[in-house]
């Protein structure tokens, strides 16, 4: 079952720029890599934090389910 968290990475950032998440004028995996990210927020321990410099943003996700960008919280997400 793949998780929910680049839908919400996504969801988050387009919030952030107001605009609807097909608008996004950034493509996320040319930032990060999403496989990746994917099983990292299926890990167990939940002591791990992701940060990743976008043109005009930053985002952070860490293991506690928090997805940030630009430092507010925006989306939780959860790895079950």
């Amino acid at each position: 079952m793949p998780s929910e968290i680049v839908p919400k990475i996504v969801k988050s950032l387009a919030d952030r720029k107001d605009v609807e998440p097909d608008d996004l004028d950034i493509v996320l995996y040319d930032y990060i890599d999403l496989d990746a990210l994917e099983k990292l927020s299926k890990h167990k321990n939940s002591a791990w934090k992701l940060e990743s410099e976008l043109p005009n943003h930053r985002i952070t996700v860490n293991g506690n389910g928090e997805i940030r960008v630009d430092g507010q919280i925006k989306e939780i997400y959860s790895s079950d």
